[in-house]
């Protein structure tokens, strides 16, 4: 389990998360949501440890990960898909791939199988660069990268931003499958509604970098929700 308490982030004099509480358990989706600005990105940098925070604490798996350095939290389990991909353009797909081998031991530096299973397109372009896939097909490789580390908490910005429609829904088919294997715990960062609602065991929302509602899935008020997303 993650468990985040009290969370303060500052950039600059201007505070983008205050006193943020989120709960992500392995097996369940959990899904932050919010309009643009409100600090979803933030929480999950500081999550991944990318952003270092000002106050509060992030415990997973029963250890205290507040101060750990970004590569200490990936040998640790934690596995972090950004908003906007960020893929390595002039790298192939396979050396994409193998830039995940960094948070893992040497016994476990290859690609897993079930990964081209997942994302059978992704082994038919091991040799093109990143840069010349699709916005899709370079989700598909962001994610794919990402558990290459083998994580154990996944967390995902935005995954559906600038994709087309039959890509999002093999998106959430994947995230689906593998909160279901109960051995990941994953946190969702959306601002497509119906996307975050089909997929969250649980739900966060945010403004003004502040948790405004949370709760289970069942206990999810739509339009409470929706109010927060619109402009």
């Amino acid at each position: 389990m993650l468990q985040v308490t009290g969370l303060d982030l500052f950039y600059g004099a201007s505070q983008a998360l205050r006193s943020v509480d989120l709960t992500a358990e392995k097996g369940a989706v959990t899904c932050v949501m919010g309009r643009n600005g409100v600090g979803k990105t933030s929480l999950l940098r500081a999550i991944a440890g990318q952003q270092g925070v000002a106050g509060g604490t992030m415990v997973w798996e029963e250890s205290d990960v507040t101060k750990l350095a970004p590569y200490d939290r990936a040998a640790r389990g934690i596995a972090y898909v950004p908003q906007g991909r960020e893929i390595f353009p002039l790298l192939t797909v396979e050396e994409n791939l193998e830039t995940g081998y960094a948070a893992v031991p040497r016994a476990l530096r290859h690609v897993p199988d079930d990964i081209y299973q997942l994302f059978p397109v992704l082994r038919d372009m091991l040799g093109r660069r990143g840069g010349d896939l699709s916005g899709g097909q370079q989700q598909q490789l962001a994610i794919a990268r990402a558990l290459v580390t083998r994580p154990r908490l996944l967390l995902l910005d935005e995954p559906t931003e600038g994709i087309q429609p039959s890509i999002i829904k093999d998106i959430e088919r994947i995230i689906r499958f593998l909160a279901d294997q109960g051995e990941m715990a994953i946190v969702l960062v959306e601002q497509y509604f119906e996307f975050a609602r089909d997929l969250a065991d649980a739900f966060v929302v945010m403004d003004r970098g502040e948790v405004v509602l949370s709760g289970k899935k069942d206990d999810m008020v739509e339009a409470d929700v929706r109010r927060y997303l619109t402009v």
